[in-house]
This record gives structure tokens, sequence and C-alpha cells, in this order.
């Protein structure tokens, strides 16, 4: 064989065991072990059985009485975190996503001059939905929960106060802005009258005074009452007869002889 070849084998094989070598030296001294706590876990969110596509959303604080207490100028400050994808003004450009002038209670997916993804256009149902308040306040919790599919990559506002801010800032957007929602009544008031007479049914009172028997009667069942050798009767919703105590007014009258 060659001489030079077998400079060439060897050089190789030298070379080979060399980087061999470095590899394994540097595993040694080098090496790192799992850590025993994660710097940041990531934890997936459960659907919980949700239906996709806007089904119904888990609840939360009514957006009637979110908005009852938001402040518009602090929805704007929010906005700075849109303000790189959208413009808020009027007549103003479409960026990564479309101009959000006279946005609340505009079709979904129908701006003109911006290309929608297919996900926000499915949702839309031809323009049918509408970005109402409700709509509004779920997108922005969870946009990709909300519409799957959505091109947006904002991982939305999760403090709803944050969230009635941003909207109530959105709703000021327009020459002519949408009545707010008006939070509905919590039940209807409960009604009841102190000290009123027992239904009918109700048991009948007796009363006896010195040795006179004497029945009191609110529309109840008939009772009997002896006491001093007298005794009344009264029958269920038969009229008070005389000496006898209706409504807590009570007449004496002298047992019979």
């Amino acid at each position: 064989m060659n001489s030079y070849v077998n400079m060439g084998v060897g050089a190789l094989l030298g070379t080979v065991f060399v980087l061999m070598s470095v590899s394994i030296a540097s595993e040694g001294i080098f090496h790192s072990g799992e850590p025993e706590k994660e710097g940041f876990a990531i934890v997936a969110e459960e659907a919980g059985g949700e239906a996709a596509g806007g089904g119904e959303e888990a609840k939360g604080t009514p957006i009637a009485t979110l908005l009852a207490s938001a402040d518009a100028a602090a929805g704007e400050t929010v906005f700075k975190k849109c303000a790189s994808c959208h413009t808020p003004e009027k007549g103003g450009p479409n960026k990564v996503g479309p101009n959000l002038w006279d946005i609340v209670n505009r079709p979904i997916a129908s701006h003109e001059g911006f290309s929608y993804s297919a996900g926000m256009t499915t949702f839309s149902e031809g323009h049918k939905v509408v970005w109402d308040f409700d709509h509004l306040n779920y997108f922005l919790e969870a946009p990709k929960k909300h519409v799957p599919g959505t091109a947006m990559g904002f991982a939305g506002l999760k403090k709803e106060d944050e969230r009635a801010n941003l909207i109530a800032y959105l709703h000021t957007l327009s020459d002519n802005p949408a009545p707010l929602p008006t939070a509905s009544s919590e039940g209807a008031a409960a009604t009841g009258t102190d000290g009123a007479a027992p239904a009918d049914g109700g048991a009948a009172a007796t009363t006896t005074e010195g040795g006179a028997a004497a029945t009191t009667t609110e529309g109840g069942a008939a009772a009997t009452t002896t006491e001093g050798g007298a005794a009344t009767t009264t029958t269920e919703g038969a009229a008070p007869a005389e000496g006898t105590t209706t409504q807590g007014t009570t007449t004496e009258q002298p047992a019979a002889q």
C-alpha cells in the first residue's frame, strides 16, 4: 500500500479519535442535569366540553355590569397593547389587523380592504354576526378560543376591568356610538306582609277569661273549648258569634248557670 494512503488513513483515524475524546471530555465537564423545578411551566388549557366557534362561554360578570363602572380613558391606555396591529382613528389604514373605527356592532369580517382569516370569515356567518359587546368581551379575553382559526396572535386580556375599559374606549370610536347595554335586574323583589292573618285552613284561636268561653276564628278549622262550665263552638267558615273574639279582640260573656 502506498505510504501516502497510509498517512491519509492514519490522519483520518487520528482526527476521529481526537474529536471523540474532546466530545467525551466536554460532556463530563459541562454536563448539566435536569432542574429540580422548571423555570416556566406551560399549562395547556382544558376545553372543558365547550362548543367550538363561540359556543357558550364560561360564565363571568356580565359585560353590562362591567361597563357600568368602566373608564374609557383607562381603556385608551389599554389600547396601546393593540396599537401595533390596529388603528383607532376614522379613516385610518389597516395594519396587521383592520382599522377599529366604528367597531361596535359592525358585522364581523366586513371591514373594506382587509383580508380576513378563514376562521374569522367562517365565524361571521356571512357577516350576519356583529361585534356586539358580548362578542367583543369574549374575543378580547381569548381570541383563539372564541374564534378558532383566527390569525390574531394576541394572547388576550384576562382581567375583566381591563376588557371593560378597553371596550368602553372602543365604544367611543364612532360618530354615533351605540347605546350601552343595561344590566339586568337581579331577580324580583321579595314581597310579604308582617303580621298578616293566617290563610284559610289555619287553626282557630280560643280565648277564655273569668270562666266564660270565647273563641277566636280567622277562617280556620272548628275548635271547641270548655272552661268553667261554659262551652262555645266555632265551625269552619262561620261568622263569629256574640261573645267571640275576632282578630285578637275579646268580649267577655258570663257562663250559663
